[in-house]
Formats: C-alpha cells, structure tokens, sequence
C-alpha cells in the first residue's frame, strides 16, 4: 500500500509521468509478501527502554540471548510483510521554525543533527509536514496571496512565499540537507480570505466560483517550494475540514465540496503535471471514518487520490482498516497528534501516544506517523489562537540551555531511530493485556519490534521468530524497542 503502488494501479497515475517519478522518487512498493523460512538468529538483541518518568530515556538496556522458544507472548513473521514505512517525525510549523532560528547556529545545528540525523544516536526523522499559509502556530495569520481590502486575485498575481523564506525554508532546507531520505508533505488551513464565504481567514467554506483558483494557488505552492530547494511530495486539500476553528485560520469543506475539488480541479491540474504530488483526503479525525468514504465513492475524486490522512484527536486507530478494507489501493497516513498538558491527567503521554500512533495508527495500515510541533518555546509557543497547552516534540529555553524532550519525542525515537525508511510492518501477534506492539523489516534484514507496557507494574514477555526466542522484563508504564540483525545464511 504505497506511493509506488498508488501510481502502478490507479488509472489515472498509469496515463501520467508522475507515475515513474513518483515510483523513482519514493523507491518503493507495498502490500503483502511472502519470503523463503529464516534459519536461527544468530546474534543477540539489543534493547532500549523509555519510562514514563523519563528515569530511563531511551536508554541501552542489557541485551537479550536467544534460546528455544515454544511459547511466545509476541511472534514476529518476517514472511507476512504489510505495508512499507514513508517515515516517523513531525510538522514544521512557522512557530516550529521561527524558535529554531532564534537560537544561535552551533546550539540549532546540533538539535537539527539530533532530530534528523542518524549519527550519535538522532532520531533520524524522515517525514515533515508543512503548513501552507498560517496555522494556529504562527505568529499572526496570513495566507500566501492576501490582497488589499480582501481583492479578488484569481490570477493569483500577488501569491508569494515571501512569509516562508526567513525562517520555514531555511529550517526545512537544513533538516533535508541532514537526511536527504526525508519526505515532506503540505496542507493548508484556509484558502486566501478574498476565496471564501466569510472573508476571513476565519471561519466560512470557499466560494464555488474561487475553486479553480484554489486548486492553483496550491500548486503555486508546490512550484514555489521546488524552486526553494524543497520539494513537497503529497498535500491535503484542506486541514481538518469539518472544525471551524474561532480565533485561527480554518475551513469548512464537506465531502461533497472535497470530491468536486478534487475530481473536477486540483486532481486533473495534478494529473497533467509532470512530478506532481499525491493527494490526499480528509487530514482529520478517525471519528468520521464516513467523510474519506463519501469522497472516494465518487468516482472521479477516487481516481485521483492516493491516501487518508487521519488526526489522533477523536476516535481510535481501527477506524482506519474499513476505510482501507474498501479501498485497498489507497494508502493511510497519521498526519497530527499534539501532546499537551491535559495527557498525564489521562494514562501518560508516552505509553498513550506511542500505543495509539506507532503502534495502533500502523498496525492498521498507516504508512508514515507525524507528530504535531515540531518544536515550540517552554511556554507552548508562539501560536496566534487555538491550543495554548500543546507542547512541541522539543521545547526550546530561548534564553538559556534548556531543552525539554516531550514524551512525544521519545514516542518518536522508539521507532524513528530504528525502523528505516522502505521497511516493512510485520505481523506480531498481540502481547496480552497492557501490552501493545509493532514490528518491522528493514531493508537490511534487520528486525525491530516496539513494546509498549501501559500496566502500572512490571510485565516479564516472551518473544519468538521461528523456533528462536528471547524473554524480558518491562519496567511498569515503559517503551521498549529490541532491535536483531537478518539471521545469517
């Protein structure tokens, strides 16, 4: 289920060059495979663990041994292969970018090693999201073709990413420049206010008459960025389109509305282009699994959309596999979660985000994972409106040394560190109460399966590949990644 595979079986991809270069670009395919049986391993596995108190934060823990294994609480089958991994990370969004860039260049450059790069233990992320126009977490609001007195410019002739240059592109040129393996998609929050029925950024849905436009001023954007040196490999047509958000950028757009766009605008504009981004729908909820569906039962939208975008802030991961059941060929993305104060007043921000995004959103299908924030200040910001108790995957001492690395960091870094771009999610049977998993095979052969032990006390797990196995202890609340090489031949 990849962006390889979305180009190889939709028929609109087959009649276009961004068939090729898609498939050349993200080098890989997807679905389910078979491979030949696995002798024994024939090393130990490494291990490192995470708890909820941060008294270990990813730290090395003593390896395991392998013996005879007849029972297991987790089995791991290389030979039952689902769908290929884009990546782990998180959203650069103007305030993710303008407190990176206030820090002084030795201090920026080592915490952008540090996310992006894999040397000396970086996390190594390899999936970005920007936001086209402002979000919530810029600092005013702003689209990239504002007019004076809210003119009508469908000619887009003042579009511009003038409000991108000093601090978006530098911090995104940087993070590829780090790991060139690094994809990065887009998404807007509200079309320039002259588009819409409010004549705001605020509130209202886009006006009929300005569809054309929008579909233009998006892939103005594309275009844009590919001259900055950043080029943008999918979009969403519209963040969260069914919340009208009070006192930041938003828009209202309905199934009906999303499937004419798409079918009848931005799709045949993507369709002509050569190297044109994936779309894809909804970037909202798993709680309206109905909205992706109304939008790919239309049979000219479908034929131009490659995936699901789906936001962690309502429902549960498993809305993703009826979506997918229907229509296989289109891949699922987990594309927003924000951490924030309220988590800990729950179940804990790491056993929480790490269950329900690196393990639940992939074990049903998702393809790549995104945190929200990137990194924001020690104060949650800065943000003009809507969430004034988020955190960033790293939050940011603008005077001092401090660096906080949120439990979504260390959500992160389980997986990112370890699973590479192209491997594959492997089957896993499930672990028990309170413990959830996920494993994968990289491109290398090596194995990695993450652990989460969501219990309030220790869990002792057995663990098998073949008739070959490890036990091991958990510590209560903890994240564990083991990590093995392909069994020698």
């Amino acid at each position: 289920m990849g962006f390889a595979r979305h180009c190889r079986v939709s028929s609109a991809a087959r009649q276009r060059p961004a068939a090729a270069l898609c498939a050349a670009l993200l080098g890989f395919s997807s679905g389910v495979a078979s491979a030949d049986p696995l002798p024994p391993p024939a090393a130990d596995i490494q291990a490192w663990i995470t708890t909820q108190d941060h008294r270990q934060a990813l730290a090395p823990a003593p390896a395991a041994r392998w013996g005879a294994q007849t029972h297991a609480d987790i089995r791991i089958d290389p030979a039952a292969r689902r769908q290929r991994m884009l990546g782990f990370g998180a959203s650069i969004t103007d305030s993710s970018a303008w407190v990176l860039q206030r820090l002084p260049q030795p201090r920026r450059d080592a915490l952008m090693h540090e996310l992006f790069g894999r040397a000396d233990g970086g996390l190594g992320l390899s999936f970005a999201r920007l936001t086209i126009g402002a979000s919530d977490f810029s600092r005013h609001h702003y689209s990239l073709d504002d007019t004076p007195d809210n003119a009508p410019d469908p000619a887009l002739a003042h579009f511009s990413i003038a409000p991108n240059r000093d601090d978006v592109l530098p911090i995104a040129r940087q993070a590829l420049a780090i790991n060139p393996e690094l994809k990065i998609m887009a998404s807007p929050w509200s079309a320039p206010a002259w588009m819409k029925t409010s004549g705001s950024l605020i509130g209202g849905t886009l006006k009929p008459e300005y569809y054309d436009a929008f579909a233009r001023y998006l892939l103005r954007y594309v275009d844009a960025y590919a001259q900055a040196g950043v080029p943008i490999v999918a979009l969403t047509l519209q963040n969260e389109p069914g919340f009208t958000p009070k006192d930041y950028p938003g828009m209202r757009l309905e199934a009906a509305q999303r499937a004419q766009l798409i079918g009848r605008h931005l799709g045949p504009l993507l369709e002509a282009r050569r190297g044109a981004p994936l779309l894809f729908d909804w970037d909202h909820n798993w709680d309206q699994p109905q909205e992706p569906l109304a939008v790919l039962a239309d049979a000219q939208a479908r034929r131009h959309v490659a995936g699901i975008a789906w936001h962690c802030y309502a429902g549960d991961p498993a809305a993703q596999s009826p979506v997918q059941a229907a229509y296989p060929d289109k891949d699922a993305y987990m594309t927003e979660c924000s951490g924030g104060d309220w988590e800990p007043l729950r179940s804990g921000g790491l056993t929480l985000q790490t269950r329900r995004l690196i393990v639940q959103s992939v074990r049903h299908g998702a393809r790549g994972v995104l945190f929200w924030n990137l990194a924001l200040d020690l104060h949650g910001g800065p943000h003009a409106g809507g969430c004034d108790t988020c955190r960033g995957v790293i939050d940011v001492d603008l005077h001092g040394e401090r660096v906080v690395r949120s439990d979504e960091y260390y959500a992160l870094a389980h997986a990112s560190r370890f699973v590479r771009p192209q491997a594959w999610r492997i089957d896993s049977s499930e672990g028990g109460e309170g413990v959830d998993n996920v494993a994968f095979l990289n491109p290398d052969g090596s194995r990695v399966l993450v652990v989460v032990n969501s219990a309030h006390a220790a869990r002792t797990l057995s663990v098998a590949e073949d008739k070959h196995g490890f036990g091991y202890t958990l510590p209560a609340r903890s994240v564990a990644s083991f990590v093995w090489p392909a069994p020698a031949r």
